[in-house]
This record gives structure tokens, C-alpha cells and sequence, in this order.
């Protein structure tokens, strides 16, 4: 398959820190990519460097065949780039319905399309009951749910998940990974997520990057970089390793 995105020979600086050293990941269309590494490893920096609200050292960003390095976060979503937040940031006066227009009235959709839409995708996350509450009466699994509504309003071709299982009651974290099947499988959107259960990418992703200390230890399927050896040591400890 093509590669939908390209980060190519990133490398990002912080004054005298390297947080991200000469990384490369290649996302390919229609597949589940995940960024996986111990805490400090660089993965926010380098999920950020893909969203755009951090701009590289060096190196490039490529999406479609673009060069969306200098773009804002903004202009990424124009290209088809959304993302979603690790703490869920809802507009709380607002019912659950209105925060899903908020994109699409922002794109000039009119109000009645725009609302029609928006329903639908409440309806397609499981919050067709909640559709006319407002967002702060919402549980912690809710948001994720709404979070990932607002992202399917901007109509995406590559997602950003950012913990998406974070704070997720544990009999809710199955219903909400069948959602991302479902959002890749019938919607045709690539995803790249970041997670630390790795028990959950195991059912999720395609394709992993490990990073420690802002370097890639390893590329590959999930079930490779699962199965690393130096993976399984900095990851899981040598004692489980």
C-alpha cells in the first residue's frame, strides 16, 4: 500500500535537549499505526511534530505527497489531518449535537446540513441518547466518544488518537476500539495512535515505531515490535522480558 504519510528524518531540538533524533515513519494508507515508547521517549513530541503544533529541528513532513512541514494545525486539517486530545477539551455549555457542528459550520456548511451531519456522526459513535445534553454532563468514556465525533466532522483522511483509552473505565475500552475498527473499515481513515497499553494495540494496530530517547529502536508490524527483544526490555522490564 502507499504511504498516506511520511515523516522523514525528523529531528527536534528544545535548547540544548534532543527530543526527537533523525526519526522516520512511514504510515500507510488504510492501516493503523501505532507510536509506542517508555515515558520521555519522545512520542507526544512526535505525535505534535505530525499534528503541527510543533514545528521540527529538521527534517520533513509529507502527507498525500505534500510538503506540510511549515503548515499550521489548521491548514493540516484543511489537507484532511485531524487529531484528538489525550484530555478531552469539549465546549461544555453546548449540547454534545453542537459541539459536532462546531467544524462543520466552521467549513461554511449550512446550519440545517450542518446539523444533519453532525447527528450522524453522534449517532455513529454510540451518543445518539446524549445527542441534546450538554458536553460537561458527560462521562470520561463519553468524551472519547465526542472527541472522536468532532474529528469525524472534519472529515479526515489520516486520525490522530492521542491515548484514546486514557481514563476509560476497562469494560468501556472494547467498545470504544471496535470504534476505531469501524471509523477505518467503513469511513476509510487511516489512523496513528498513541498508547501505552499495549495489550490494546495488540488487537489494534498494523504497524508500530518504538522510541527511546527520542531515537527509533525499531519499525516494523505490530506483533515485530512487540516481540523485540529491545522492546521487551525497556517496555515491559527485564524481569517480564
Amino acid at each position: 500500500m502507499a504511504a498516506l504519510l511520511n515523516v522523514e528524518n525528523v529531528t527536534v531540538k528544545f535548547g540544548g535537549i534532543v527530543a526527537l533524533q533523525e526519526v522516520d515513519l512511514s504510515v500507510r494508507t488504510g492501516q493503523t499505526t501505532a507510536i509506542l515508547g517508555p515515558n520521555g521517549a519522545g512520542k507526544t513530541t512526535l505525535f505534535n511534530v505530525i499534528a503541527g503544533s510543533i514545528r521540527p529541528t529538521s527534517g520533513n513532513v509529507i502527507f498525500e505527497g505534500d510538503d506540510v512541514t511549515g503548515k499550521s494545525p489548521s491548514s493540516r486539517c484543511h489537507f484532511g489531518i485531524a487529531r484528538t486530545f489525550q484530555i478531552t477539551q469539549p465546549f461544555g455549555g453546548l449540547t454534545v449535537l453542537e459541539n459536532v457542528m462546531v467544524p462543520l459550520v466552521a467549513k461554511s456548511t449550512p446550519m440545517h446540513a450542518a446539523r444533519e451531519e453532525a447527528a450522524s456522526y453522534v449517532d455513529f459513535v454510540g451518543l445518539s441518547a446524549k445527542m441534546d445534553d450538554p458536553a460537561r454532563m458527560l462521562s470520561t468514556g463519553q468524551r472519547k466518544r465526542l472527541e472522536l465525533a468532532r474529528a469525524l466532522a472534519t472529515r479526515p483522511r489520516l486520525l490522530l488518537l492521542d491515548e484514546v483509552t486514557g481514563g476509560v473505565d476497562r469494560p468501556s475500552i472494547p467498545q470504544i476500539l471496535d470504534l476505531i475498527r469501524r471509523m477505518r473499515k467503513e469511513r476509510g481513515i487511516t489512523i496513528v495512535v498513541v498508547e501505552h497499553n499495549m495489550e490494546v494495540l495488540l488487537g489494534l494496530a498494523d504497524d508500530a515505531i518504538f522510541l527511546n530517547r527520542g531515537e527509533v529502536i525499531v519499525a516494523g508490524s505490530m506483533a515485530e515490535v512487540a516481540e523485540h527483544e529491545g522492546v521487551r526490555r525497556i517496555y515491559l522490564g527485564d524481569g517480564d522480558a
